[in-house]
């Protein structure tokens, strides 16, 4: 038998929705203070996905403005359908402006200018009747419904309250559906930490009267020991097999208790039935399921290293806030990203920083840059108040690392004018105790983070420092978001002439 491993799309990517056209599927997720927002993924059976693009790749569409994105804000769950020959995304951005509709004749873009919509809240989302009314449910507080005009971001009728779960915390994410006789309402609640579920509730109209499902929460891992945790925040999608599923988020916190989850919550699948009374039965995530029915249709995998030699950068590079132009550079130096200070450090937001979510546990990452007489580096990054810096300038290297309040320098090595390369490890074996007098203990783990000055594979690496990861978990920063790993300057303009990112094994 077939079968396929979780998550899905690995790495912070949380608050999936999913639409299928014909035989292709197509996702988004959340993504928070970075740019470009909301990420775009394509399938053929639900298991392999690449990136595609971004919902909104243009400054004119994503206003982040400063001081108010701060982390963990901007752009919040989003839904994606498919309706009358376009493409729609509903989403949120709490910074400025609240909810909105975009629209595209193709996934891949280009996106429209964001309609703005009377309606407060956020996790909105979308759905059609038979002739054409369309509904918008949000969270807010509770579940609430509107009738809308989906072109002119019009309200035309209502808000009002409909099903708010169960009576679990924080009733969010509906997402409303007709299928056969029934509409149903899912939704999540409980909180998007270990309490996490999925619930629903069907009624004969989007109007209501609303029933609750016998079994809810149809999805909860609360309590269990299961590896994977938080398990909510759903879309339902069928194959054209018949079969149903439904992509959601979860998380893999690992270490001493209370656990810690570092790569963010990640998109997972899982196979849905249908019991003789109409409800859905949803299966508990596993790490490895049955895979869906049909054709096979794996991508090939991203190349390890960026030589930056493209006329743009892919689409999995994010920055936190913004990206001005004048930043950023692909054709200042030809085959080198130039990165130009736009604040003196990675301790507030506004500064020059260029990265990618990381997506394994175990991985190394290297980089090849000139820092010239400016500062810049490599940095693996929570917030701007939880992140470690492997840093080039002024004749040295240092390994900063920010902790809260705490900012602490850890190593300095002498180095020669011209380039160098730098390199971040990152491992779930040999964890660093907490103390040397904890050595020998139970690593409290999850991971640890290394720094090389050079490749520690070649001749003459050295090893700088240690750390221990879980000071850049959602446990110690808090917040929605994953470690992303990347480049930055905080001082003048630093060259990179090549990013290597390598899933390690364990």
């Amino acid at each position: 038998m077939r079968t396929y491993d979780n998550p899905v799309i690995s790495g912070f990517h949380p608050d999936p929705s999913v639409c299928r056209v014909g035989d292709d599927y197509y996702l988004v997720c959340s993504s928070f203070e970075y740019f470009p927002g909301l990420p775009v993924f394509h399938s053929r059976d639900l298991v392999h996905w690449r990136q595609i693009g971004n919902v909104l790749d243009r400054p004119g569409q994503l206003p982040l403005p400063l001081p108010g994105s701060t982390a963990s804000r901007g752009l919040y769950a989003p839904t994606i359908r498919h309706h009358d020959g376009r493409f729609w995304v509903i989403d949120t951005n709490v910074t400025e402006g609240g909810n909105f509709i975009v629209t595209a004749e193709r996934p891949e873009g280009p996106w429209s200018d964001p309609v703005w919509i009377d309606l407060p809240g956020i996790d909105p989302d979308l759905a059609w009747e038979e002739d054409g009314t369309c509904w918008a449910a949000f969270t807010s507080p509770g579940i609430q419904l509107a009738r809308i005009d989906p072109v002119g971001g019009r309200v035309l009728e209502g808000p009002f309250p409909t099903w708010s779960g169960t009576g679990l915390k924080w009733p969010e994410a509906p997402h409303l559906y007709r299928i056969g006789d029934w509409w149903y309402l899912l939704i999540a609640e409980g909180g998007t930490e270990r309490g996490h579920a999925v619930s629903v509730a069907r009624a004969r109209s989007p109007r209501g009267p609303w029933e609750g499902a016998p079994a809810n929460p149809v999805l909860s891992h609360s309590g269990t020991d299961r590896p994977v945790q938080s398990t909510g925040h759903g879309d339902l999608v069928t194959a054209p097999d018949g079969t149903w599923w439904m992509v959601l988020l979860g998380t893999r916190p690992r270490g001493f208790s209370p656990n810690f989850h570092v790569l963010g919550r990640e998109t997972f699948l899982t196979p849905v039935e249908w019991d003789e009374d109409g409800w859905p039965v949803v299966a508990p995530v596993a790490e490895r399921h049955p895979a869906p029915g049909g054709a096979w249709h794996p991508f090939p995998g991203p190349p390890v290293r960026d030589d930056f030699d493209a006329p743009a950068l892919a689409p999995h590079w994010i920055s936190p806030h913004a990206r001005p132009d004048g930043s950023w550079s692909l054709t200042g130096r030809p085959g080198w990203l130039c990165l130009t200070a736009t604040g003196p450090t990675l301790d507030r937001p506004g500064h020059t920083f260029v990265g990618r979510r990381q997506q394994h546990h175990d991985c190394r990452v290297s980089a090849r840059l000139d820092p010239g007489t400016g500062r810049g580096g490599l940095s693996v990054r929570m917030d701007e108040a939880h992140h470690y810096d492997l840093e080039a300038g002024a004749g040295e290297v240092r390994v900063v690392a920010r902790i809260g309040p705490l900012r602490r320098t850890l190593a300095r090595r002498p180095v020669p004018p011209g380039p160098l390369t730098l390199t971040v490890t990152v491992r779930t074996t040999d964890l660093v105790p907490p103390s040397p007098e904890l050595a020998g203990t139970e690593p409290f783990g999850p991971d640890t983070i290394a720094c090389w000055l050079g490749d520690p594979d070649a001749p003459g690496a050295e090893p700088l420092a240690e750390l221990e990861g879980r000071y850049l978990s959602t446990e110690v920063a808090a917040g929605f978001t994953g470690r992303v790993i990347g480049m930055y300057a905080t001082e003048g303009t630093v060259a990179f002439d090549w990013f290597d990112y390598l899933a390690a094994a364990h």
